[in-house]
């Protein structure tokens, strides 16, 4: 089964789910207020088989260098399930599953498969890579577009991390670790303990973005939106630090949102 847009709903959230536009959350409203930027290329995709850019779009796979499209030149950015469409493997009211072959121009046969699960105060995407046969490295994440502005108030970005990625003059890490700085960010953070990002929109809503993984990278550089991007690696992390999926061993990942009025 496919559809072009499947629509959840709990309590008073509704979430627009786009299975034909890169598997992306399109849109999710709380008490009829979308706090997702609107546009096809915005909502909340998924970064997957890597996350961020892969510097000049090449990484090592034993020996062998493997060259992928340079969609941001000089780099590579945020997979390529986001360009695809994905299938419906199952759907209730307020969850789905949705799948996605991984093709050309990714090397290796593989499969993702996202699943959203939706509650009156609590939305859960997880993600799953799994290889069909040869193993390969790969990375997870989300790249939402939260909107900057409701109600008339500017969202609040509050999170603590143990260091940050110093960011070089490509965008990518340098290897080297630093004492976070305040923004504007385009900045890839550590927390050991799990990614735990708070948003507030005063006198709106308050939302948590929260994460076992390690990684985040927060964006705020755009006046429409901010991004808060958990993944299972930094940036360029094929190179830096692959997660290697095999045939009996997937790479999996979870990201949830939590919310409240205020």
């Amino acid at each position: 089964m496919s559809d072009d847009e499947i629509t959840l709903a709990a309590g008073d959230a509704e979430v627009a789910l786009r299975p034909g536009n890169g598997g992306r959350v399109g849109g999710l409203r709380v008490g009829g207020v979308e706090l997702l930027r609107q546009g096809e290329r915005f909502g909340c995709f998924p970064m997957v088989p890597w996350c961020g850019r892969t510097r000049d779009g090449r990484f090592l796979d034993g020996g062998t260098v493997r060259q992928l499209p340079l969609n941001s030149p000089p780099h590579a950015i945020h997979g390529t399930a986001r360009d695809g469409a994905w299938r419906v493997a199952r759907k209730t009211a307020d969850e789905a599953v949705i799948t996605y072959d991984l093709v050309e121009p990714w090397p290796y046969a593989g499969r993702v498969t996202q699943a959203v699960a939706l509650t009156p105060d609590t939305l859960t995407l997880t993600m799953s890579v799994e290889a069909y046969a040869d193993s390969f490295p790969a990375q997870i994440g989300w790249h939402p577009w939260f909107n900057r502005n409701l109600g008339g108030r500017d969202v609040e970005v509050a999170f603590t991390a143990a260091w940050q990625e110093e960011r070089g003059d490509d965008h990518l890490p340098t290897g080297k670790r630093i004492d976070p700085k305040p923004g504007p960010w385009d900045d890839c953070f550590g927390m050991p303990g799990g990614v735990d990002v708070t948003l507030t929109w005063p006198e709106s809503l308050e939302l948590k973005v929260t994460s076992p993984e390690e990684w985040v990278v927060v964006y705020d550089e755009q006046d429409a939106a901010v991004c808060v991007e958990p993944q299972t690696g930094p940036p360029n992390g094929l190179n830096t630090l692959p997660r290697l999926v095999t045939p009996i061993e997937p790479l999996e990942a979870t990201m949830t949102w939590s919310w409240r009025a205020l």
